[in-house]
């Protein structure tokens, strides 16, 4: 396991860093995340969640979104409506509405109990418009980007047996036919 742990930090870093150096972040900018730490060990979704695996990648997303100064949003599973962890600062911030509710393994996920034991202040939010985000091992994180969502191919397809898919946002394109974008 301490070697599958090592790589998979790894992994998390280079997913990170190819994201930060294609999107180019806003300090500031939220940055949600979902994740099944039972698909990166090769299990099915929701089946083997793995706080030793939701420790490592949490701790390698949160060294690189502080060099960013960015917020993590940590998306819970379906079992919480797929709510997010945050920290405190961003409700005055972006206006959110804590709810209440406390993920644990099997009803919020790995990542997100992880993200309540280690952010600062965490609380959970019920929605979010984030400006990007890094959905590993398919948990459905659109619902929580701003219009409009555009797919980021990463050279780092996998952390572990998850397959990684990516997303940035930019502004509505408006206007018709005379309008010009930057």
């Amino acid at each position: 396991m301490p070697g599958e742990i090592e790589r998979i930090k790894t992994e998390t870093l280079a997913v990170l860093r190819e994201y930060y150096k294609v999107v180019h972040p806003s300090p500031g900018q939220i940055l949600v995340i979902g994740c099944s730490t039972s698909e990166v060990r090769g299990a099915a979704i929701g089946t083997d969640g793995s706080p030793e695996v939701a420790e490592a990648i949490l701790h390698s997303l949160r060294d690189e979104t502080y060099h960013w100064e960015g917020f993590l949003a940590i998306q819970c599973c379906e079992h919480l409506n797929r709510a997010l962890v945050v920290e405190r600062e961003m409700l005055d911030i972006y206006g959110l509405e804590e709810v209440s509710a406390v993920p644990v393994v099997h009803a919020g996920g790995a990542l997100a109990t992880q993200a309540m034991k280690d952010f600062i202040d965490p609380v959970v939010v019920e929605a979010i418009a984030a400006h990007g985000g890094i959905d590993i091992g398919s948990t459905l994180i659109g619902m929580h980007l701003k219009k409009v969502a555009v797919p980021l191919r990463l050279q780092q397809k996998n952390i572990g047996q998850a397959y990684v898919t990516a997303a940035w946002t930019r502004p509505k394109l408006i206007g018709g036919a005379r309008a010009v974008y930057k």
